[in-house]
């Protein structure tokens, strides 16, 4: 009787071993692929309990959440050559349990390498600028390049590559600062040219408005008074027109050129004479009157003097001129 009864314990016992190793579970984010014998069975288990032969059957599990890989810090050219270090990350996931686990061996490693590979072959065609400014498009070119070699043979999905850090040699970082310096300058020059034609166009406007109406300038110089002397200063100082003193120098030169033309002197014009009678002159050699002159002359004791004895008379020196001493002479030879 008690053989029976350890019999019964035992064929229990291992009952319950091979129960325990025919059942399975799986959850709900995997899917089970079992092998008969190291064959493949064509269905697939999904999530649950599931019961297996405990003799030459085994369950693989795969795991169909998407996954996260880092792809390690890869040194590139750059297609305007320009090295540079870069490093990204890969979220894929599987798509066909079948074929993850029999077409490829340790597929998490094998996209790794394909991330590298496909990241050095992308960052080679594109230039430096296009791999800053658009990364999007790089993004998207890499997940193309990647879903070739392992979608449709591996089974699994790419879902998103994202480039995570350029790594930019010391001297090309200080070339892209300076450049971002002076387009930011650049920039502040135009603005702020650009608010300086806005301004000078509306004080246009106001100084048109001001020169139709002008007490409008007064009252702007007696609000500009107000307003600096709110500051509570002890100088004052008062903006002056320039039109003003354009008047005042205008006023200035017509006065000094009045002036100066009353200080010029202008010389008086002799009053017209009536005529003399003529004279007779007599000929110094034969002593007859040849012609008259235009007037008489007067000598110094009043008598009238019409010939050049006569003029000869009333010198100082009462010396003859040289006409009447050659006359004489004339007459001498006579």
């Amino acid at each position: 009787m008690s053989v029976l009864i350890t019999v019964l314990v035992v064929f229990a016992v291992a009952g319950l071993v091979l129960l325990g190793m025919s059942l399975r579970s799986v959850q709900q984010y995997e899917k089970g692929v079992v092998f008969r014998f190291g064959r493949l069975l064509p269905d697939i288990r999904g999530p649950g309990l599931h019961v297996i032969r405990p003799i030459g059957d085994q369950m693989r599990k795969v795991s169909v959440q998407t996954e996260v890989l880092g792809i390690p810090p890869q040194g590139s050219i750059t297609a305007d050559n320009v090295t540079l270090t870069v490093d990204a990350v890969v979220y894929f996931r599987v798509i066909d349990p079948v074929k993850a686990l029999v077409n490829v061996r340790n597929y998490p490693d094998a996209i790794s390498q394909i991330a590298q590979t496909s990241l050095r072959a992308v960052i080679g065609r594109a230039d430096l600028d296009t791999l800053l400014s658009d990364r999007d498009h790089i993004n998207s070119e890499l997940k193309k390049v990647m879903d070739a070699p392992t979608e449709e043979p591996w089974g699994l999905r790419i879902e998103r590559v994202e480039i995570k850090d350029i790594a930019l040699p010391e001297s090309m970082m200080r070339s892209m600062s300076k450049q971002a310096e002076a387009e930011r300058e650049r920039r502040a020059r135009v603005i702020a040219a650009d608010g300086e034609y806005q301004a000078s166009q509306r004080l246009a406007d106001a100084a048109a408005t001001m020169a139709d109406t002008p007490g409008a300038l007064q009252l702007r110089l007696l609000q500009t008074v107000v307003d600096v002397s709110a500051e509570k200063n002890s100088t004052l100082v008062m903006p002056f027109p320039v039109e003003m003193l354009r008047f005042f120098e205008r006023q200035s030169l017509e006065a000094d050129g009045e002036s100066t033309r009353r200080s010029i002197p202008h010389p008086e014009l002799p009053e017209p004479t009536a005529p003399s009678p003529p004279t007779e002159l007599a000929d110094s050699r034969h002593g007859e009157p040849t012609g008259s002159l235009s007037g008489e002359r007067v000598g110094s004791r009043g008598e009238r003097i019409g010939s050049r004895a006569a003029v000869a008379q009333e010198r100082p020196d009462n010396r003859p001129a040289r006409a009447d001493s050659d006359s004489g002479t004339s007459h001498a030879h006579s």
